[in-house]
C-alpha cells in the first residue's frame, strides 16, 4: 500500500496522471499532503471516477452540484471546466446554479456565479446563449402536483403561509417545469445537495421524484459512493438509511 500511494503521489506531483478529473487537484496537494494526493488518485481519479455505475458527465454534475452546496469556490472553476468537457453544457451548468439557489440558498449560488464566470468567459460563452428567464415549460403532472401541495398546505398553512405558496408558485409550478435541465437531473442534483448539506430527512421526497424521474437504484447508489470523497463518510451514511428505505419502499 506505501508503494502505491508513494508512486501515485509522484505521478499527480509531476503531472503525469492520465485521468481527467485528476486535473481538478491542485498541484499544492501532492506538495503538502502527498498521501491525500496517493488516495485521490488511487481511489478518487482511478477507481470511483472510472466506475461503470454512474457516468462521467453523471458524475462531473453531480460533484459541481456537491461543490455549490458547501460553498466550495475556491476549487469550483476546475469542476465547472470538468463538467464541460464532460458533456455538460453551459446551460445545464447555469440551470444548476439557479435551482441550487432555492436549495442551498442565494448566497451559495451567487458564489459559485462568480466563480464560473470566467470559465465562462475563457470559452466565449455568452449571456445571450444560456436560458433565460422566459422559457416554455415542461408540462406539469398535475395529479403529482396536487398531492404534494395537499401534503405541504395540510401540514404547514398555518405555520407560514408565504412558505406554501412560495412552494407552489416559484418552486413547483415555475423552477421544476424549466426545460433547460432534464427532470432527471434536476432531481440528481438536489438529491446530491441534500446529502452534501448533511438533510437527509428531505431526501425521502426527491429520492423517489428523482427515480420517479428516470434515476436508476443502481444511479443513486453510486452516487452515494461518489459524494462519500467529495461531501465526506458522515454525511453519506447519514443518507444511506434514507436510500436503504426508499429503495425498499419502491420495490415492494
Amino acid at each position: 500500500m506505501k508503494t502505491r500511494l508513494a508512486a501515485s503521489a509522484f505521478a499527480l506531483a509531476a503531472g503525469t496522471a492520465s485521468a481527467e478529473p485528476a486535473a481538478t487537484l491542485p498541484d499544492a496537494v501532492a506538495r503538502t499532503a502527498p498521501a491525500l494526493a496517493a488516495y485521490a488518485a488511487d481511489d478518487i481519479f482511478g477507481g470511483e471516477w472510472t466506475a461503470a455505475a454512474l457516468s462521467p458527465r453523471d458524475r462531473a454534475l453531480v460533484t459541481f452540484a456537491a461543490l455549490v452546496t458547501r460553498h466550495e469556490t475556491g476549487n469550483l472553476a476546475r469542476f465547472a471546466e470538468l463538467a464541460l468537457d464532460s458533456g455538460v453544457t453551459p446551460g445545464e451548468l447555469s440551470e444548476t446554479i439557479t435551482h441550487l439557489a432555492f436549495y442551498t440558498g442565494l448566497g451559495n449560488a451567487t458564489a459559485a456565479a462568480e466563480a464560473m464566470a470566467p470559465v465562462f468567459d475563457a470559452r466565449g460563452i455568452a449571456a445571450e446563449e444560456l436560458p433565460g428567464a422566459e422559457v416554455a415549460f415542461l408540462p406539469l403532472d398535475e395529479e403529482a402536483e396536487a398531492a404534494r401541495e395537499a401534503t405541504v398546505s395540510g401540514n404547514f398553512s398555518d405555520v407560514s403561509i408565504g412558505v406554501v405558496d412560495n412552494t407552489r408558485e416559484v418552486l413547483f409550478n415555475d423552477l421544476w417545469l424549466r426545460p433547460g435541465l432534464a427532470p432527471r437531473d434536476r432531481s440528481m442534483i438536489t438529491v446530491a445537495a441534500l446529502i452534501a448539506a448533511g438533510q437527509p430527512e428531505q431526501m425521502t421526497f426527491h429520492l423517489n421524484r428523482a427515480m420517479d424521474n428516470g434515476l436508476t437504484q443502481e444511479e443513486a447508489g453510486a452516487m452515494l459512493s461518489h459524494l462519500a470523497f467529495y461531501a465526506g463518510w458522515p454525511r453519506v451514511f447519514s443518507a444511506l438509511p434514507v436510500a436503504k428505505q426508499v429503495f425498499e419502499s419502491r420495490g415492494n
